[in-house]
């Protein structure tokens, strides 16, 4: 039963975490331009990277994010140093892992693109809005854990510590989990 139960969180921390950095990890990624605006055809100011916008930081483009994708899954597969048994089971979870990266930029590109055409929704309409991304997150964990389950199965203890290691690095730590200089963002 125990067992059961890490295996269960495990995965679904695996799933979590590779769902989340497949298109950046937040609501903040960008969708492609289709024409550089001229706060993006201006030089990037201090502290701003080249493609960022005057309300926020960096917004990766879609080569950045393919980009980072790829290199995560590479240390993943590379962190868990797999049999050969075990790399017959990893073409999956890839596969999977990258269908819900492009899913989910897709779904991000729909309402940025909802969202320019519209007016600004109200409080109603932005829970429903959250929900509807949710319930799509959730899709997509269940397809990443079932993905990876199989996989999963085989891996010893040495290699399930270490994919709770590289999983860790990247899942959020909940509300407020930014850090700046070691310690979280004070509000107010």
């Amino acid at each position: 039963m125990k067992t059961s139960i890490i295996a269960a969180a495990t995965a679904a921390a695996l799933a979590s975490s590779l769902a989340g950095f497949a298109t950046g990890a937040s609501a903040q990624t960008a969708a492609p331009a289709t024409q550089a605006t001229p706060a993006q055809a201006a030089p990037a100011g201090k502290g701003q990277a080249p493609g960022s916008e005057d309300r926020g930081g960096w917004r990766p483009s879609p080569a950045d994010r393919a980009a980072l994708t790829d290199a995560r899954i590479a240390a993943i597969k590379t962190g868990l140093k797999l049999t050969p048994e075990q790399e017959k089971l990893w073409p999956a979870v890839e596969t999977t892992l990258r269908d819900v990266a492009k899913e989910r930029a897709a779904r991000f590109a729909a309402f940025q693109a909802e969202r320019k055409q519209g007016a600004k929704p109200d409080a109603i309409e932005r829970l429903r809005d959250a929900a509807k991304g949710l319930n799509a997150r959730a899709a997509d964990l269940v397809k990443i854990a079932d993905a990876a389950d199989p996989l999963y199965k085989t891996l010893d203890n040495g290699q399930k510590r270490r994919l709770q290691i590289l999983v860790r690095q990247e899942m959020p730590r909940g509300p407020g989990h930014k850090m700046h200089e070691g310690r979280p963002h004070q509000r107010g």
